[in-house]
């Protein structure tokens, strides 16, 4: 249970900021490090939805959206000076900081884990109630149900 506290701590959005950083620089080697003069806005933003898959994936159970092409282009132009040369790597870090970050953190599936925590008990004791009604009484199998619920959310680091 402590480790969802560290999440909503102060400062776990500098620390999430932290770990972002070395995945956009491995996306940019990988996407802009060769010289792409010929890219037009398409083969950018697929690069950003690959940054941000990869992010994702990386950082488990914390998940970004994808920015709309608007945002996108707004923060390519406020942030990339020189339209004429290539992307650098602190441009593209900027940009994806900007429109990522400026987001905000969504919050860690709260839909889904309030869906766990009420509907799984929820479930399982009507079930219960048709199956086997008097075989543990209520007032022990739900707090018990809710709790193993919620362990195994933190054992999948969900919460």
């Amino acid at each position: 249970m402590g480790q969802s506290l560290k999440k909503l701590a102060p400062g776990s959005e500098e620390n999430e900021a932290k770990k972002i950083v070395p995945i956009i620089e491995e996306c940019y080697d990988k996407y802009f490090a060769r010289n792409h003069e010929d890219w037009n806005s398409t083969e950018f933003y697929h690069a950003v939805c690959m940054t941000v898959e990869q992010i994702n994936a990386k950082l488990g159970s914390m998940q970004f959206r994808i920015p709309d092409t608007a945002t996108l282009e707004k923060a390519f132009k406020h942030h990339h000076h020189n339209s004429k040369g290539p992307l650098k790597k602190e441009e593209f870090q900027k940009i994806l900081q900007d429109v990522v970050l400026h987001m905000g953190f969504p919050s860690f599936g709260g839909k889904d884990i309030i869906f766990y925590i009420f509907g799984v008990p929820a479930t399982a004791l009507f079930f219960k109630q048709r199956l086997i009604p008097k075989a543990i009484p209520n007032e022990i199998f739900i707090p018990g149900l809710t709790s193993a619920t919620v362990f195994v959310l933190a054992k999948l680091n969900k919460i």
